[in-house]
């Protein structure tokens, strides 16, 4: 049974180490906050940090995560300051629409305001190419990464 590093506490995972990261959070440990979209790592709606890096977890298996630090959007939200001024700007600007993709969007603007202060326009692009929102937000999601950068300033 393959241990995990999960939001900082060690959880054994019962599934076989071939099973998508993202089955083992849903199915086995019942953390419901990380959606499946596509299953093909092309929506971004899975997206979980790996060593702080946004992953696809609907493709990645549980074997490349044993030993790594896996980060969640449950915990990105509660515990991490990026996390939480992220999650605060999202509800200024009123981002989510249907909101099914608002985690893994979240994920991926965490990260990269955890490695760049200052993103510009073409830096959050990049960045967030990989998250697609079929409602079409994406100029609050723009605007909601620069608030939090300008809070957490």
């Amino acid at each position: 049974m393959p241990t995990l590093h999960i939001n900082g506490k060690n959880t054994a995972v019962d599934a076989d180490e071939s099973t998508p990261i993202l089955w083992a959070l849903r199915d086995t440990l019942g953390m419901t906050g990380t959606k499946f979209g596509c299953g093909q790592a092309l929506c971004g709606a899975c997206t979980v940090h790996l060593n702080g890096a946004p992953i696809r977890s609907c493709i990645t298996p549980i074997s490349a995560a044993v030993g790594q630090k896996i980060t969640t959007i449950e915990s990105v939200t509660a515990n991490d300051k990026v996390g939480k001024a992220v999650h605060a700007a999202w509800v200024k600007h009123d981002v989510a629409q249907c909101g099914y993709c608002q985690s893994g969007q979240i994920m991926s603007a965490t990260a990269l305001l955890q490695g760049k202060k200052k993103p510009t326009d073409a830096d959050i692009d990049a960045a967030m190419a990989g998250n697609v929102c079929r409602c079409g937000t994406y100029v609050r999601i723009r605007a909601a990464i620069h608030d939090a950068a300008k809070t957490l300033a």
